[in-house]
C-alpha cells in the first residue's frame, strides 16, 4: 500500500550559494510569527523581523527572498507545529475511524490556536482582490487539503473508502470539523473551546465523513 505524505510541504525559495544557517532561519521564521500575528501584513517591515529575530536585514532577504515568501513560510511553518509528522500517512495498526479521529483533533487544535485565528483575521481585514489571501491559502489550507486527500486516496486504494470525488471529499471533512465553534472565535463569540464540546465534534464529524464514504465491504468487517 503506498504511503500519504508524512508532513505539510513546505515551500521552498529558490536561493542558489552556500548552506544557509538553520539556526537563524528558525529565529526568523518565528519572529515573523509574532510580528505578522500581532501587526499584520502591511505594518511589518522585513527590518523589524530582522531586529526581533536578532539577525541582519540581508540575512532574511537570504533565507526568505521578499515578505511575501516569508509570510507564506511562516503559515507552513505553524502548519507543520500542529500537523505532525505521519499525521497523513496510513497506519495499517490503527483503524480508519481512528486516523481521521487524530488528524481532526490535530486540524482543530491549528485552526483554533491563538496564532492561527490571529493570521485568520489579518487576511479576512484585507480589502479585496487581495494577494495576501492568496498566499495564506496556498501556504496553510491548500496544503493541508491536499494532504489530506493523499491519505484518502490511500485509503480508498486499500478497499476502506469508497469515494467518487476526493478533493470534494477532503474539502467537506475539513470545513465540518471547522464547523461553529471556530466561527465563534473569530467573531468574539466565546473566548476558548470546551474540549469536551471539541471532541464530541471531531468524533461526530468523524463519524458522518464516514457513514458516507465508507466502502461497503469495510463495513461489514
Amino acid at each position: 500500500m503506498k504511503s500519504a505524505p508524512s508532513k505539510i510541504p513546505t515551500p521552498k525559495p529558490s536561493s542558489p550559494g552556500r548552506p544557509k544557517d538553520l539556526g537563524k532561519r528558525a529565529a526568523i521564521l518565528e519572529a515573523a510569527k509574532r510580528m505578522f500575528t500581532a501587526h499584520g501584513f502591511e505594518r511589518v517591515s522585513m527590518d523589524q523581523i530582522a531586529a526581533e529575530a536578532g539577525v541582519s536585514k540581508l540575512t532574511v532577504y537570504s533565507h526568505f527572498g521578499d515578505k511575501e515568501t516569508l509570510f507564506s513560510a511562516a503559515i507552513s511553518a505553524k502548519c507543520e507545529e500542529q500537523l505532525a509528522n505521519g499525521l497523513f500517512a496510513v497506519d495499517p495498526d490503527s483503524s480508519l475511524r481512528d486516523q481521521l479521529l487524530g488528524i481532526g483533533r490535530a486540524f482543530l487544535t491549528l485552526i483554533n490556536s491563538e496564532e492561527a485565528l490571529a493570521i485568520h483575521r489579518v487576511v479576512t481585514t484585507q480589502p479585496p482582490p487581495t494577494k495576501l489571501g492568496q498566499l495564506f491559502w496556498d501556504a496553510g489550507p491548500r496544503l493541508v487539503q491536499e494532504a489530506l486527500a493523499s491519505f484518502l486516496r490511500d485509503e480508498i486504494a486499500g478497499g476502506a473508502l469508497d469515494i467518487p470525488d476526493v478533493q470534494r471529499a477532503a474539502s467537506q471533512f475539513l470545513c465540518m470539523l471547522k464547523g461553529e465553534m471556530n466561527m465563534l472565535l473569530l467573531c468574539g463569540c466565546i473566548e476558548q473551546i470546551d474540549p469536551v464540546e471539541a471532541e464530541a465534534h471531531v468524533q461526530a464529524t468523524v463519524d458522518m465523513f464516514l457513514r458516507a464514504y465508507q466502502a461497503t465491504s469495510a463495513r461489514k468487517r
